[in-house]
């Protein structure tokens, strides 16, 4: 596995629409493992596959209840609303927005085994994937936020 470089605000493949997984092959594992840990080694809760250069509909999700990896994720379904009060981005680091996403979702996605899978997520986990799944059409938290703030930078005691 490697760490991949996370592309940050400004970066073209930000913005554009991930094209479909039509073959998941030794490089779509690669791609997940290497996401995965670059998402890790960041701390942050999801990843999708824009962020590290490729414009491919993958992501990856850990919001404290193990790794979720999706290829070509949909959401089917949600409802009830959350104000997600300090939503942020590892490809705008610093920034936080208050972002307003639906409460609970119901997704359909493959896995890396090509099973079609179906899931329910509510919660931080449900703002993670619709984050990420954001992130697949070009979407950034900054274009639904209604306000941004920047978190200042600890400095270290001397």
């Amino acid at each position: 596995m490697a760490k991949m470089t996370i592309r940050q605000a400004g970066d073209p493949v930000l913005r554009e629409k991930s094209l479909p997984v039509v073959k998941i092959d030794k490089s779509i594992h690669k791609l997940l493992d290497n996401m995965a840990e670059t998402m890790y080694a960041a701390t942050g809760v999801g990843l999708a596959a824009p962020q590290v250069g490729e414009s491919k509909r993958v992501i990856v999700i850990d919001a404290g209840d193990g790794l979720l990896e999706l290829i070509n994720p949909r959401i089917v379904a949600s409802e009830g609303v959350q104000l997600c009060k300090q939503e942020g981005c590892l490809s705008f680091p610093g920034l936080f927005g208050e972002v307003e996403r639906a409460f609970k979702i119901k997704l359909e996605a493959v896995n890396r085994q090509r099973q079609k899978i179906r899931l329910s997520a509510e919660g931080i986990k449900a703002q993670a994937i619709q984050h990420e799944i954001d992130h697949l059409d070009g979407i950034l938290f900054i274009d639904r936020a209604t306000s941004i703030s920047k978190q200042e930078e600890e400095k270290a005691e001397e």
